[in-house]
């Protein structure tokens, strides 16, 4: 994991550039209130990962950052311009540079894998068909999927092709920021580590910046440079693993030093120190 370099406790940049910032961010639903007065700060090339309990708005919080739920409070500043204020031009010029993977893929059913990806284009980009269609499978072989996927439909996909389908339409536009809701939710172990890798390799290809949402300890301790913990309506803490889980917070002791978490840090921690092996003598 890279460095993430200094913050403070909830998560707001020190001296690092920030590509998102979020300040004062309140969500309402009725008399629920899910967010209020909450900062956090995306920082350029890291992945972040955002755990909580149920109902600490987790998926909210994505949503109103990317602009499918208008917040009640606060601003949402991306690439030093307020989303919440521009004007819908600007806003659509913006949302070109992030691309979003919700939790259960949100593929159109009616569409094969290729026509999915290349609808962004067509629509957003200005392609024609052919080219669209081109991009389209450089996109989805891009995710690790075979040749012969591409004019698959949804219904034919097992739970790991349907998430990298997903995240082949969310590059589609060459995005600067990743979102991915729950991205290893379904996925056996195996399915699961495989797309951590995944998300990894391409954050370093392609310069991502990454805010995922996880409730999988080993993404955390795998694949985040900070985590942040959502609790108490805002964000408690915001930074790398090792001062996360330092938090006398009774909920992030649960999670980060249960059986669980001892379990995954253990196997990353296993996965970085490999213990070497002593080589067999000759008989």
């Amino acid at each position: 994991m890279a460095d993430a370099g200094a913050t403070t406790g909830i998560g707001v940049a020190t001296d690092l550039e920030a590509v998102i910032r979020v300040r004062g961010l309140s969500n309402r639903f009725g008399s629920v209130v899910v967010h209020e007065d909450l900062d956090l700060d995306i920082l350029r090339g890291e992945i972040l990962g955002v755990v909580g309990g149920s109902g600490t708005g987790k998926s909210v919080l994505l949503r109103s950052i990317v602009g499918l739920k208008r917040p009640d409070a606060g601003s949402v500043e991306m690439f030093g311009e307020d989303l919440t204020a521009l004007p819908a031009r600007r806003r659509s010029e913006l949302e070109r540079r992030f691309g979003v993977l919700f939790q259960r893929g949100a593929l159109f059913s009616s569409l094969d894998l290729q026509e999915n990806v290349a609808l962004p284009l067509i629509e957003h980009a200005g392609l024609n068909r052919r080219d669209a269609q081109d991009l389209a499978r450089m996109k989805l072989a891009l995710t690790g999927l075979p040749p012969n996927a591409a004019l698959m439909m949804p219904s034919e996909l097992s739970g790991g092709m349907i998430k990298r389908a997903a995240l082949a339409r969310a590059l589609a536009l060459d995005p600067e920021v990743l979102f991915l809701d729950e991205p290893t939710a379904g996925l056996d172990p195996i399915g699961a580590a495989d797309f951590d890798q995944l998300i990894m390799t391409l954050r370093d290809a392609l310069g991502l910046s990454v805010f995922l949402v996880t409730h999988d300890l080993d993404t955390l301790y795998t694949a985040c440079d900070r985590v942040a913990v959502l609790s108490q309506r805002r964000v408690l803490v915001a930074d790398r693993l090792s001062v996360v889980e330092a938090s006398d917070d009774a909920w992030i002791r649960d999670y980060f030093h249960g059986p669980r978490g001892r379990a995954a840090a253990g196997a990353a921690e296993a996965a970085e120190h490999p213990t070497p092996t002593t080589p067999r003598e000759n008989t």
